[in-house]
């Protein structure tokens, strides 16, 4: 991992001592006798004998057998930081309790702890392990401009040790490489290959994204620009709440400050050693309680003397290698670990090129080590760095001198150029010697390469204004120092819209504002948006955007929210109640050809459809194809196009995406629904009013449009509609669960059953025409008119085929069904199956005069409707689906992973610098 051109000293304060020199992995083995059965994490074996039976990491506590331990190839985490090309942070999740998984960084089991896990990949890890996490996230947007558009984008695996699921198989040996003992095997974020760690580095270094391929988005056509915005913002995840210090769990012993910062904040990590133990002991201990890998001789320990840790930092006494640890009064004992200065005047620093490749060509190399001094500013380390990449001709001007820090995720800050960044570093040594280890310097261009416009979605503002009033809304809210370059898109009826900023700088400071700020009592919806490059995609990849809302029936989205974005891009996952489907739809507007899947009810896909409908013209692909997740109650759409009657949570999400991959396309007809509710005569002061200010016309037009996808509801189906939306509204905490929904529409029937007074005798308050025809209304208290052949959680009322005067109906025939029920015994006899509705009418334009007001229901949205006129007609709006296919007896992949189990291991396809591709 060292270049070349190291200097010795710099070689040998970087480098590890003991068996990593030998090795390479940076783990620090000793022998140890294990007192119960213990599994070697390389092999999954059993350790065998009766003492010494293996070695142990004393940092990372990586168990191995001595027959295993010249071929770990695991690295410790004491050296993992340093291994990673590009860092990225992991977005975590609530703490909770996991089974049957292992932290990532102490390799223990979590069962008995709280833990956390990265909401993008398979990292997890205790509490108490969370500061020393390795940045190592897959990274979901690699996009970087090139110099031939032409040259094939090569993407690599991206490899995560242990948690694999069960029955895994090394896709080179073809044996089991999972483990429930231990954290063992490895296994790509990206195609969920998997293979011992012994076998990965065989397997080729391309990753092809498995099965899921053709429905991916490849990080390399996604570009995020350089913001110091969290990953969580940039993904939508919900804001959290910060955590207070966390306790240590294991036996303290002495207390370990590295640095004047955890003096202050009064935060220390506790080292076990043996008692009486010499200081030399204590020091290498010291070390790896903060994962500090360097040589023990560039360090020393200090003994501080407790009182009540207010003590002269300058006066501590330095302990020699032979001097032992006192402890006085019986006082835990506290010491002070410093860094050993060899030449406070001078020294080197790396400096990483970062997506640079396609301006640089001859900066293929992870770092450069430069030499600096305490006048050396960031300009000279930049001219100094080019030069040693081997480019001559290029302006130092165009770059800048970025400092980032890998610490508890990752920041960034970008250096002036007269600022020293060796005096920077003795200052973040004194403060934090791990801080001092995770810090690192890149070169950057000054001009951000992933393009000039970024993306802001707003929200949360009023609806059907003009595009003036939201500049001033906009504009009093940022203040005159904060400006944008235009608005790209303004969604008047959702009260929303997209800015587009020329600066990074610029949109950083934006959303920090308007984050924070509100209008009337409304407070702002910020998102940041990535941009998608579609002449990057390849000819037979069709992007999924996935539409998933968290608060559909049984509230199961969450759950599955998270596993769709392990599986694919997050950037094609997007929470419905984090701004609804309009983010998503806009940065899929100039994909050509892509897929949506709607994770909800029925009432979810109408909302999707809704907003296809409002933004479909202005992108390249107007009617993407649509399948479904059913999360609602009713789900009937998701029934007739054999998604399911409801989504269990016992489903594999992975088998979900292979069957939207193989689903068909079908159309579905829409129905615009208008309703003319009858004028009122005039008042007496209406008249008034209107003769004052000499109105031409008083008359106010009521009229309200709707489209329907599923079935219009008349009558007794609307009122049991309405008494359970109006019952959700009022509990809606009470209504997650599926099972309990169904109950309360059954209590709510019974209920009916004795007051009757509501729809009773509908066919005498109702005409119906149909085709232009007038229909004799039997007696019923109410009707349906569908679209499709479900209603009411799976019922037909439709009824069998049989001979009669109606042609056999479906979904995209051009044609509605009116049907009757005469009641609520009648509607609970359709709903099981003993009887169908009463057949009334068949047509495709339908007029009814309601003669009073009556409950209707338009796909589950209920209100009542005053007396007046509705008419139903085929609405212009395309709408095309996926229909799942039936199940066909074919030979599923038995195991647990996306890769294709036929894919042949192609040769293996060296990367740029020889080794096997980023981390």
């Amino acid at each position: 991992m060292y270049d070349d051109d190291a200097s010795p000293s710099q070689v040998s304060q970087d480098s590890q001592h003991g068996e990593q020199d030998d090795f390479g992995h940076g783990h620090f083995f000793t022998k140890k006798t294990f007192h119960k059965p213990t599994y070697c994490h390389h092999c999954t074996d059993m350790l065998w004998g009766l003492i010494g039976q293996g070695y142990v990491c004393e940092v990372c506590n990586f168990v191995v057998h001595e027959r295993c331990h010249r071929t770990v190839v695991s690295p410790c985490s004491s050296i993992a930081t340093n291994l990673i090309k590009n860092p990225v942070a992991h977005c975590w999740s609530e703490p909770r309790h996991f089974k049957r998984k292992f932290c990532n960084l102490c390799r223990k089991r979590l069962e008995d702890s709280l833990a956390v896990c990265c909401e993008i990949c398979e990292y997890y890890a205790h509490l108490e392990c969370q500061d020393f996490v390795v940045s190592d996230c897959k990274e979901c947007a690699t996009y970087v401009p090139q110099n031939d558009p032409q040259s094939p984008v090569v993407q690599y695996h991206h490899w995560r040790e242990g948690n694999l699921p069960g029955n895994s198989k090394c896709l080179w040996c073809k044996k089991t490489c999972w483990s429930s003992e231990c954290l063992a095997g490895m296994r790509c974020e990206w195609c969920g290959v998997t293979a011992h760690a012994s076998c990965y580095k065989q397997l080729p270094d391309e990753c092809s994204f498995g099965c899921l391929r053709e429905i991916m988005l490849p990080p390399y056509c996604v570009t995020v620009p350089r913001m110091d915005i969290p990953m969580e913002v940039l993904f939508g995840f919900p804001k959290k709440q910060s955590k207070g210090q966390l306790s240590l769990s294991f036996t303290e012993i002495v207390r370990v400050f590295d640095g004047n910062s955890s003096v202050k904040r009064r935060i220390y990590r506790a080292a076990s050693v043996p008692k009486n133990a010499p200081a030399q002991v204590l020091l290498e201990v010291s070390l790896r309680t903060f994962h500090i890998s360097d040589n023990p001789k560039n360090y020393y320990i200090t003994e501080a003397q407790d009182q009540g840790l207010s003590f002269d930092l300058c006066s501590l006494t330095d302990l020699s290698s032979q001097h032992h640890l006192n402890q006085q009064d019986g006082k835990r004992p506290a010491v002070f670990l410093r860094y050993r200065e060899k030449d406070p005047d001078r020294g080197y620093i790396r400096a990483y090129p970062v997506g640079l490749s396609g301006i640089l060509p001859k900066a293929h190399v992870n770092f450069k080590h430069i030499p600096v001094t305490k006048e050396t500013t960031a300009a000279e380390v930049i001219e100094k760095a080019l030069q040693k990449y081997g480019v001559q001709d290029t302006d130092p001007a165009q770059f800048d001198l970025v400092e980032v820090v890998l610490d508890k995720g990752v920041s960034e800050r970008k250096m002036q150029w007269d600022e020293k960044p060796w005096v920077v570093m003795q200052t973040i040594r004194r403060e934090s010697l791990r801080r001092n280890r995770l810090t690192r310097f890149y070169i950057k261009q000054k001009e951000d390469p992933h393009g000039p416009h970024i993306s802001m979605y707003v929200g949360n503002l009023p609806t059907g204004l003009s595009q003036r009033q939201y500049e001033k809304i906009l504009g009093d809210a940022l203040g005159k120092d904060i400006r944008w370059k235009k608005f790209d898109v303004i969604y008047y009826e959702y009260g929303a819209l997209v800015m587009l900023f020329n600066s990074s700088e610029m949109v950083s400071r934006a959303y920090h504002t308007l984050s924070n700020a509100s209008f009337d009592d409304k407070q702002f919806l910020v998102l940041l948006l990535p941009n998608i490059q579609p002449h990057l995609l390849r000819d037979n990849v069709m992007p999924l955007l996935l539409l998933v809302n968290v608060k559909s029936g049984g509230q199961q989205g969450q759950e599955l929210i998270r596993s769709f974005r392990k599986l694919l891009n997050p950037h094609q996952v997007y929470d419905l109640m984090n701004g609804g489907p309009l983010p998503g739809l806009y940065v899929f507007r100039d994909i050509p050809y892509f897929r949506i899947l709607v994770c909800g009810g029925d009432g979810t896909v109408g909302w999707a459809l809704s907003c296809l409908d409002n933004v479909g013209q202005d992108a390249k692909c107007g009617s993407p194809p649509m399948a479904i997740v059913p999360l609602g109650t009713g789900n009937d759409l998701a029934r007739v196009l054999r998604w399911g009657p409801g989504f269990t949570g016992t489903e594999d999400p992975l088998n979900v995406l292979r069957d939207v991959i193989d689903a068909e396309e079908i159309r579905l007809d829409r129905w615009t629904v208008i309703f003319h509710p009858d004028e009122k005569e005039a008042d007496e002061t209406r008249i008034a009013i209107a003769n004052a200010t000499k109105a031409a016309n008083t008359n106010e037009d009521n009229t309200s449009i709707f489209v329907m996808n599923n079935y219009f509801g008349i009558g007794l189906d609307a009122d049991l509609c309405l008494d359970f939306h109006m019952a959700r509204v009022a509990n809606p905490g009470k209504f997650n669960s599926r099972l309990h929904n169904k109950g309360v529409y059954f209590k709510m029937g019974l209920r009916k059953m004795v007051n009757r007074s509501t729809c009773k005798n509908l066919h005498q308050s109702v005409r119906l025409e149909v085709d232009g025809k007038l229909v004799e209304m039997p007696g019923v208290e109410g009707i349906v008119i569908l679209n499709i052949l479900s209603w009411a959680s799976g019922a037909n009322p439709w009824g069998p085929d049989r001979e009669d005067q109606f042609a056999k109906p479906t979904h995209y025939d051009g044609m509605l069904e009116v049907v009757g029920v005469t009641g609520v015994v009648h509607m609970g006899q359709i709903q099981s199956g003993m009887r169908s509705a009463v057949r009334v009418a068949q047509g495709g334009h339908i007029r009814i005069q309601f003669l009073t007001d009556l409950p209707v229901q338009v796909d589950g949205e209920p209100w009542i409707q005053p007396q007046g006129q509705v008419v139903v007609l085929k609405s212009a709006l395309k709408a095309t689906m996926l229909k799942k296919i039936k199940n066909k007896i074919k030979r599923r992949n038995t195991e647990p992973s996306i890769y294709f189990p036929n894919d042949a291991l192609q040769p293996q396809s060296p990367s740029a610098d020889g080794e096997s591709g980023p981390l």
